[in-house]
């Protein structure tokens, strides 16, 4: 299997965190929380968008491995041991960790992934996944 470094996790990222961008600002429409400028989403509003971003990335990555972003890109998660595709548990330790990660736009999980040898972030460490190239997991 090959592991997935930086460039296309990146990408994978990007398309994710547009797609949760809209999802924020359809919270901010039905909270009142848009802006002339756009939208901002503070107390409640910003923990149900926290909330649904987890839940995108769990439910999504315990389903099928992958998130819309990864499956555009052509990656997915698996376990670290067999290969074989995620659990649930798996999944919620994966993406609560990502709150870590996320830190310093992702400059965190960057920073783990070049450490890792087998190319980790800090919740795949931690939930013991990878990422590979969807053609090659077996």
């Amino acid at each position: 299997m090959e592991r997935v470094g930086l460039g296309l996790r990146a990408v994978a990222t990007i398309i994710d965190t547009a797609l949760l961008f809209v999802a924020g600002y359809v919270i901010a429409v039905f909270t009142g929380s848009t802006t002339e400028g756009g939208f901002r989403l503070t107390g409640a509003p910003a923990f149900l968008w926290l909330f649904a971003a987890l839940v995108y990335y769990i439910v999504l990555e315990a389903l099928s491995g992958a998130t819309l972003g990864k499956r555009l890109v052509g990656i997915r998660v698996v376990r670290l041991e067999g290969d074989a595709p995620l659990d649930w548990q798996a999944s919620v330790v994966r993406n609560v960790l990502r709150l870590v990660d996320g830190l310093f736009f992702y400059l965190v999980a960057a920073v783990a992934v070049i450490a890792s040898k087998e190319k980790q972030r800090i919740g795949d460490i931690v939930a013991k996944t990878v990422v590979v190239k969807k053609g090659s997991v077996p």
